[in-house]
């Protein structure tokens, strides 16, 4: 296996940026990762966005003191970006970018806010996926990019391929836009404000200035996360990965260094407290290691972006109306048991991009995963992928002069 090493860079703007809530972000940096070599009429970059909890790395690996790659150091589309794979990068220059706003190094709520001295913590402007993209669009400025070959993100980052046809509907070829929508439904929206209010009302909170405080609401975290990670994934797979299977008592004791207690006919420990279930320890896991990483008011800028977003809003709700701008050329892919991001929303962009007799292309993949699909190793998957950036993005006649 070859294994690609990389190494973030950091881009820093002194131009203030204006983001839509009509505040202004002073200087800020942003974290980029790139992958394979750009040609000189630098006609083949494509662009990677992420989506929320994900960063600016992509793909690869980073390296430990010796230049070798560290384990379990992957890129979060690793099986999707490199040498041979579907976004091949013997052949394309592919970008990650950090979006402002977040928590793995561009300029986000716990960088200090240079008016105060203090970190930005809640003071954060509010940032939207328009800001995203105009700000990607200034990183390539830097890059002397001025055309992408494609622009590919899933879920969140599939509303920022999308607004980048709309915003600068000129500096696009293609778009892949994988398992998301043009708008978040009303369901989705709820979700989010629970994760929300779990973190807002954690006493470690303050207000959003915890780091003045010298505290993190990791309970607050975890629940969003939990609540979170029970949308990524289908019913099917719940069942076929923990069923009801119960988590063993004698492990669980043995950890605790305590006796069993006792059970019922069932196994069940009738307990309101305990870990039972294995889904239930499964998602305190999950819920755990987040905290352990991810920063609050962050998952609260990035939820309250994906919710803002809504190109036909201004279009009194017509999809077509808004997407008459956009002039790339698209893929969009979806995976049949993703609830959140279902087919449905897919064939909504499909139909209005026909409606404004765009080129289309469009697979449904039937997939049990749900939403997590997207990152997933399925072969059809990236099979599509893989011939859409060979035979369309890649065409001689589509290529930029």
């Amino acid at each position: 296996m070859r294994h690609v090493i990389v190494t973030p860079q950091t881009f820093r703007f002194d131009q203030p940026l204006p983001l839509r809530s009509g505040a202004v972000l002073p200087a800020y940096e942003l974290v980029v990762e790139t992958y394979g070599t750009l040609n000189a009429d630098k006609s083949n970059a494509v662009l990677i966005c992420h989506a929320l909890n994900a960063s600016h790395h992509v793909a690869g690996f980073h390296a430990d003191a010796q230049g070798q790659p560290l384990p379990r150091s992957e890129g979060w589309w690793h099986n999707m970006i490199g040498p041979g794979k579907a976004v091949d990068t013997d052949r394309w220059f592919v970008i990650g970018v950090n979006n402002i706003g977040s928590c793995f190094g561009s300029t986000g709520p716990t960088h200090t806010n240079p008016a105060t001295g203090q970190p930005w913590g809640a003071d954060f402007p509010v940032v939207t996926v328009e800001d995203w993209v105009d700000a990607q669009a200034r990183l390539l400025d830097a890059l002397g990019i001025h055309t992408l070959a494609a622009v590919m993100g899933g879920s969140l980052g599939g509303m920022q391929t999308l607004s980048w046809t709309l915003q600068y509907p000129e500096r696009v070829r293609h778009a892949v836009v994988v398992a998301s929508a043009p708008n978040l439904t009303a369901e989705n929206i709820a979700f989010n404000e629970v994760a929300r209010r779990a973190i807002v009302t954690d006493p470690d909170f303050h207000g959003g200035h915890y780091l003045r405080h010298g505290t993190l609401p990791r309970r607050g975290l975890r629940i969003a996360r939990m609540i979170g990670h029970i949308t990524y994934l289908s019913d099917d797979v719940m069942n076929e990965k923990f069923g009801r299977s119960l988590k063993p008592a004698d492990l669980a004791d043995a950890l605790a260094g305590g006796e069993p207690p006792a059970t019922g006919p069932w196994g069940y420990r009738y307990s309101t407290q305990d870990v039972e279930f294995q889904i239930e320890s499964y998602l305190r896991y999950q819920g755990d290691k987040f905290s352990e990483y991810f920063d609050a008011n962050t998952y609260l800028l990035i939820t309250r972006a994906l919710d803002y977003f809504d190109p036909a809003r201004a279009y009194d709700g017509q999809l077509s109306a808004a997407l008459a701008r956009a002039t790339a050329k698209f893929l969009l892919v979806s995976f049949t048991t993703d609830w959140r991001f279902s087919p449905a929303r897919s064939r909504e962009m499909v139909k209005a991009l026909l409606d404004n007799r765009r080129e289309v292309s469009y697979a449904e993949i039937d997939a049990p995963h749900g939403h997590d699909a997207f990152l997933l190793d399925d072969p059809r998957y990236h099979a599509a992928v893989r011939a859409y950036f060979e035979h369309t993005v890649g065409a001689p006649s589509r290529r930029a002069a």
